[in-house]
């Protein structure tokens, strides 16, 4: 599936709900689906600057390819940031640079977070970006480095 693809299965999941209750218990159930990262992969290099609650989120590279593990102490923002990993899990950071992040405000996510969890998820969005930017440039220079700078989850 392409990025949009999953983009647009997001949006259905959640047309389904009429009510934003049930959308934060939704996105609360996603949290619970996420896999738990291991406790190396909760270090400092891998928490998100900007986030109210703890959110940490580590890339491993794999065939030209970018793998995330995240988690946060925080139960909504585990699941903000696992619908993120299901878009962006498995693609090149050129697939990464080029979308469009629009189903966040599809979905009414947006609008309907707190401030300090709209920037939250602003900052757990340019950290995705900048895994994607900075492997690109790796790439770009010939460097294949898999653990893009002791970030690896």
């Amino acid at each position: 599936m392409t990025i949009k693809e999953v983009e647009n299965q997001i949006v259905e999941e959640f047309s389904v709900f009429t009510d934003w209750l049930d959308k934060y218990e939704y996105l609360i159930e996603l949290g619970r689906s996420l896999p738990i990262i291991e406790e190396s992969g909760k270090r400092d290099a891998n928490l998100i600057k900007g986030c109210q609650s703890r959110v940490w989120l580590g890339c491993e590279i794999n065939n030209g390819k970018l793998y995330f593990k995240a988690d946060s102490d925080a139960i909504i923002t585990k699941g903000i940031i696992s619908l993120l990993v299901r878009v962006y899990n498995g693609r090149t950071p050129s697939e990464i640079l080029d979308s469009d992040v629009s189903f966040i405000d599809e979905i009414g996510l947006r609008e309907n977070l707190s401030p300090t969890r709209a920037n939250g998820l602003v900052s757990m969005l340019e950290q995705i970006r900048n895994y994607a930017i900075s492997y690109s440039a790796r790439e770009f220079a010939g460097t294949d480095n898999q653990d893009m700078g002791g970030q690896t989850a």
